[in-house]
């Protein structure tokens, strides 16, 4: 799900009781056991510019051997709905082809054997039926496809994670408390596999300038695993969270982990995370769909600071403020005025929000 806009086909304004939804639940979203370690929020470095023009929509991505594997976000023109494959210099070098239509392809993981994972499963209206994992093998010219079902309803998703041992891991699109989902059987080409709830994680909150503001910060947006496996990362649209793995254990690093944030401060629509092959730097991209004429998606490397061995419990609730941070206001100082004002905050940001969406339509569930 993007909260922008982008095309007549693309949206409809019930999307607004989805965003309302996100707001109400992700104003305050729940903080991880411990006290999280906060770098200082500064500008990715540029990496490559990618000038293909296919490549506008850009909703997953992961590093690899010589250069990097792109999906676009459930593109509407056919030239674009392709998985893409770039060189080091973000040149698209080959291009795969789906066999069948996707619905949304929302991010990407690449398992440790090179296979090469999309996970469609955005669903902005909640209206889908099943969503879909497409599995392309390394050299492959014809992905897979994969269908699941929900254990308890419709959920919009945009982060895939992938374990060691190759198992998908889908993380909800929610404020609060974001469903992680795990397929409870093996995977069938033309079956439905049903998906198992195994957890939620609750990424703390901060104050880190983006688009979107307070909702921007709250929703995931996108997901990685380091290629060591000992790490993971999850982000939103203005930070991102970064959780040590013991045993490969995805589920219980991110539902008992305290993460060290990156903020990743004015990203235009970030979507994307991936980590280095050397594992040392997160890389980032953005859409740029409703961008100025000419904008080009940038990677940008974030350089990652060692994990503390230790941590004093923090007594502030909130984290400090800090340059590229949304500087704290009036509401941040608690009392019944601060509750008001908050509210009607999150009152004008939901309406602008909703007016922006009333136009559109949005797709049939698969």
């Amino acid at each position: 799900m993007d909260i922008r806009l982008r095309g007549p086909a693309r949206r409809r304004a019930t999307a607004g009781a989805t965003l309302a939804a996100v707001i109400i639940v992700g104003v305050a979203p729940g903080a991880a056991a411990g006290p999280p370690t906060v770098l200082s929020p500064s500008a990715g470095t540029p990496v490559c510019q990618v000038r293909d023009g296919r490549l506008n929509e850009i909703s997953g991505m992961a590093a690899t051997g010589d250069g990097f594997v792109m999906v676009n976000d459930s593109a509407d023109e056919e030239t674009r709905r392709r998985i893409f494959f770039l060189d080091a210099d973000c040149a698209v070098v080959r291009t795969v082809r789906y066999p069948s239509r996707p619905r949304d392809t929302e991010d990407l993981g690449v398992g440790a054997d090179g296979t090469v994972w999309v996970a469609d499963v955005g669903d902005n209206d909640r209206s889908r039926r099943t969503v879909a994992l497409w599995r392309l093998r390394p050299g492959g010219k014809r992905p897979v496809l994969y269908r699941l079902a929900y254990p308890d309803g419709p959920h919009d998703a945009e982060a895939l994670l992938v374990a060691g041992d190759g198992r998908p891991l889908i993380v909800a699109k929610q404020g609060g408390g974001a469903g992680l989902y795990r397929p409870a059987a093996a995977l069938r080409p033309g079956a439905t596999v049903p998906l198992a709830r195994v957890g939620q994680v609750r990424l703390p909150s901060t104050r880190t300038r983006n688009p979107f503001f307070f909702v921007g910060r709250g929703v995931v947006t996108g997901g990685a695993t380091a290629p060591d496996g000992r790490r993971v990362v999850l982000r939103t649209y203005a930070d991102a969270f970064e959780f040590d793995v013991a045993g490969g254990d995805l589920v219980a690093a991110l539902t008992t982990g305290t993460p060290r944030i990156v903020p990743l401060p004015d990203e235009p629509q970030g979507e994307s995370v991936t980590y280095s092959r050397d594992g040392r730097s997160l890389l980032t991209v953005s859409e740029t769909a409703d961008q100025p004429p000419g904008t080009r998606p940038t990677i940008l490397r974030y350089a990652l600071a060692p994990a503390p061995a230790s941590a004093r419990p923090r007594t502030d609730p909130a984290p400090p403020a800090l340059p590229g941070a949304d500087a704290p206001g009036r509401a941040d100082r608690g009392g019944p005025t601060s509750a008001v004002v908050g509210a009607a905050a999150a009152a004008l940001a939901l309406l602008a929000l909703v007016l922006a969406m009333a136009r559109g339509t949005g797709r049939a569930g698969r």
